[in-house]
């Protein structure tokens, strides 16, 4: 039975016969958007497919049960559209997924193919949610696992704490001296920051650093961390962690683990936002010469008190 409330679902045949009957209902329905047909049905047969293949398994089916079925739908598909190049998104009957492809030359795993490829414990395809329960990874343990298979890697963090980032600073440092890209958005809201912390970060070759000082206007609090991959299996972890010893590790934090392959639109979103921040005229690059302005402002902050060996060598700010 229909429970009264808002909707937003394709009216199937079953649908229909349950909206029939509501003879007392007030029903509010739209066309399906042409221009975002593809997308609404497409998520609409997945679900479908879901069902369909769970069903094979409660009846007794096998792996190959669900293959086969799965490549009945790409024929489907091929025979409609009449592209043939379709017939290669057929599933392979050895049913196996590609879990990593590197060059073998010049690398460990030209001495040893089977040395350990490094990955995060949670999937790159799917979508998750950190909470920082006991049976959960670790953010800091799964951001040092996101970062050797990047390409380039984008953070935007409120506050950066010299505890929190020697955590994955060996990590970002073998990235950087492999050629990676680094930057690093901050600012100095509360005092927050470690001057320690953004100075180790600019040792970092390929690494770019900029600092919003405007903490009246704008008081910046996004935390996000951008793995990109050439692959297309980019990871984006949005929430309230910090890059502070707590959050990373024991923190009641909560973070969503976006991905390109089932959320890219949002995936997409959290970058070109980040690239808006990175060109806007309220973050200023930050060099050695930039030590003194910086110092100042998180001082400033922190009510003027504490002087640079503070500011420098200790954890006094909120994470």
């Amino acid at each position: 039975m229909l429970k009264d409330g808002l909707y937003e679902q394709v009216i199937n045949k079953e649908l229909v016969t349950e909206l029939d009957a509501e003879k007392d209902k007030l029903v509010k329905k739209a066309p399906i958007d042409k221009a975002e047909a593809s997308q609404i049905l497409s998520k609409y047969i997945s679900q479908v497919v879901e069902k369909g293949l769970d069903n094979l398994v409660d009846n007794g089916g096998d792996i190959q049960a669900q293959i086969d079925l799965t490549n009945k739908i790409v024929s489907t598909i091929k025979a409609q559209t009449h592209e043939d190049a379709f017939d290669g998104l057929s599933v392979d009957e050895r049913a196996e997924q590609l879990l990593a492809l590197f060059d073998k030359t010049n690398t460990i795993y030209s001495i040893n193919e089977k040395a350990e490829v490094v990955r995060p414990v949670t999937s790159l395809a799917q979508s998750s949610l950190f909470t920082g329960a006991v049976h959960e990874p670790q953010m800091g343990t799964e951001l040092k696992k996101e970062i050797p298979s990047c390409d380039r890697i984008d953070f935007l963090v409120s506050f950066i704490k010299w505890s929190g980032l020697r955590i994955i600073y060996d990590d970002l440092k073998n990235f950087t001296l492999k050629g990676g890209k680094l930057r690093v958005l901050t600012t100095s809201y509360m005092g927050a920051t470690d001057i320690k912390s953004i100075e180790e970060l600019s040792k970092l070759p390929n690494t770019e650093i900029k600092v919003s000082y405007d903490t009246k206007r704008t008081r910046l609090h996004a935390k996000t961390y951008i793995f990109y991959r050439e692959t297309g299996f980019t990871t984006a972890y949005v929430g309230s962690s910090n890059l502070s010893n707590a959050a990373m590790t024991s923190g009641c934090e909560w973070n969503i683990k976006a991905t390109a392959q089932d959320l890219p639109d949002t995936v997409k979103k959290i970058s070109a936002t980040f690239e808006s921040y990175w060109n806007s005229d309220e973050f200023e690059y930050y060099t050695e010469a930039q030590h003194d302005k910086l110092r100042d402002a998180i001082l400033d902050e922190r009510g003027g008190t504490g002087g640079e060996g503070v500011a420098y060598f200790f954890d006094v700010a909120p994470y």
